[in-house]
């Protein structure tokens, strides 16, 4: 545990010190977009495995043309792919995963992982990645 927290401290700090190499403002156009919604809400214990879609809304408008990084840690916790494909919402902002869920599971996935960041606002900033975990009654 206390490895895991220098490791985010480091990070946090290495995070801190690239913004304050950029010359820019900190803005809310020139930040990274985050999640503000899914659904299912993370942590939830009780998602009805009749749900035929996860969705994601960040907090800016996306690149929607078929940009997107959904990450799995593996098989056994990332959902089967439902009936139809991903998509983003008129809204430019959610994005849409159709899934088939079975009861009982746990499953975790992560919007953008690592080099997988092709969740990005129209500026080409990679969104923050995202991890989300579930589990249905």
């Amino acid at each position: 545990m206390k490895s895991l927290i220098a490791i985010l401290l480091a990070a946090t700090t290495l995070a801190t010190i690239a913004l304050a190499a950029e010359d820019k403002p900190v803005t809310v156009q020139n930040m990274p977009p985050s999640v503000v919604k899914t659904v299912p809400q993370a942590g939830d214990t009780a998602v009805d495995p009749a749900l035929k879609e996860i969705s994601v809304t960040f907090s800016k408008d996306m690149k929607t043309d078929r940009m997107w990084a959904i990450c799995q840690i593996s098989d056994e916790t990332f959902p089967q792919k439902g009936d139809g494909n991903i998509h983003y919402l008129t809204d430019k902002r959610t994005c849409v995963f159709p899934v088939k869920l079975q009861p009982g599971k746990t499953y975790v996935l992560w919007f953008n992982r690592g080099k997988f960041n092709s969740f990005r606002d129209t500026a080409n900033n990679p969104a923050v990645p995202y991890m989300l975990v579930f589990q249905t009654k």
